[in-house]
């Protein structure tokens, strides 16, 4: 792909990048070789490689999914303004 000062100015403008006139030649170089090196890559036959889930082949340990309550209810509703049975108190928003 053939990069030119306007296509430059204009990418950085999509971006939302303010680019000063004088970078914006040696931006247009290095985007150029980027763009070669992305199409380097491309050439890279990958049709046998398996997509990587994770870098190492490492077993998380896991603890055991138990629901509890928290065992904290009293704790919690100390700081409550107002509480009521068990629960805070809260003014009433909807009519």
């Amino acid at each position: 792909m053939a990069l030119d000062r306007e296509t430059v100015a204009r990418i950085a403008r999509l971006a939302r990048i303010a680019v000063p006139e004088e970078e914006l030649d040696g931006l247009t170089g290095e985007l150029a070789r980027i763009l070669e090196w992305i199409d380097q890559l491309q050439e890279v036959d990958t049709e046998e490689v398996e997509p990587m889930r994770r870098v190492m082949d490492i077993t998380p340990h896991l603890r055991a999914d138990e629901v509890t309550d928290g065992d904290c209810r009293e704790a919690i509703l100390k700081n409550a303004p107002k509480r009521f049975d068990g629960y805070f108190v809260v003014p009433k928003v909807v009519e």
